[in-house]
């Protein structure tokens, strides 16, 4: 845990807290959202508007926080423009599930004069590096936060993948594809393949084969201190790599794909009474009860 501000030295220096307020242009609906919020965030703290689609790098601005108004996916494009200067987000959910982004405009407003009086701490988690090799050539290297992906492509035959830990060879996949995934990107693409869900703050990768023709082949949880990589040894036509829904190249006969831990931190600013466990059962459903017959 982190604070992203220090209120006494705020306080005494008579400095606000400087904010850059995003969202993504091409929504209009997120836009006037965004809008409306200004004047009241401008009211107990220094805010600069930016637009997430123009793909700004927003690693050379100066600020404390950043008030990212969507979704998920919104607060996913802030973190790849703040590259490897990372600073605290908070996220304000006009999108659908929200895992990340939990907090309603309205809850917003209520909390905005703890938020801007910089005494909530942030949560750092893991990130990941990815390279991919062919030859000696490196084709393709980034910082990410979800999750990697080999996807199989045209023509959707069986793929095979082989996994290397630590330079040890683990398994061959017999695979549609196969997932590289963060405890924060648990909850997106891996989910919706089966994969488990893992808490936030763990120090893990989750390896998840995409419907593995091999029955015994089940999805692995192991450390973040350990290197992965993924070579494809007969890539079909379409074959790809994606990285936090993103593709960043075509596979090619013995590419090599690394995942490692990054030295960047996702920071997530941790907001009183949303824990991890409430937006797990709120967003999945989990508040179901079993019927008993009388």
């Amino acid at each position: 845990m982190i604070e992203f501000m220090d209120p006494r030295r705020a306080t005494s220096a008579g400095k606000r807290l400087k904010l850059i307020l995003l969202s993504a242009g091409e929504r209009a609906e997120l836009a006037m959202h965004a809008e409306r919020l200004l004047p009241l965030i401008q009211s107990q703290a220094d805010v600069h508007v930016r637009d997430l689609s123009l793909g700004e790098d927003l690693s050379q601005l100066e600020f404390d926080l950043a008030v990212v108004v969507g979704g998920d996916g919104s607060i996913l494009r802030a973190v790849h423009q703040m590259g490897r200067r990372q600073r605290p987000i908070l996220g304000v959910n006009l999108g659908k599930l929200g895992f990340l982004a939990d907090l309603s405009p309205d809850e917003f407003i209520a909390e905005l004069p703890t938020i801007c009086s910089g005494q909530l701490p942030s949560c750092e988690h893991l990130m990941y590096e990815c390279s991919v090799t062919r030859g000696e050539r490196v084709v393709h290297a980034g910082l990410g936060l979800n999750e990697v992906a080999v996807l199989a492509g045209p023509p959707f035959a069986i793929l095979d993948i082989d996994l290397y830990v630590d330079s040890e060879l683990v398994t061959t996949y017999s695979c549609d594809g196969l997932i590289l995934s963060t405890p924060v990107g648990s909850t997106a693409h891996s989910l919706s393949a089966g994969g488990p869900i893992l808490r936030q703050d763990l120090q893990a990768f989750v390896i998840l084969p995409i419907s593995p023709h091999t029955l015994t082949n089940r999805p692995v949880v192991d450390s973040a201190d350990r290197i992965y990589e993924l070579v494809i040894p007969n890539p079909h036509e379409g074959t790809s790599i994606v990285a936090d829904g993103r593709v960043v190249c075509q596979v090619e006969p013995g590419d090599r794909v690394r995942i490692e831990r990054s030295d960047a931190r996702f920071q997530l600013v941790a907001l009183p009474g949303h824990s991890y466990y409430r937006t797990l059962r709120e967003k999945l459903g989990w508040g179901g009860r079993l019927k008993m017959k009388t």
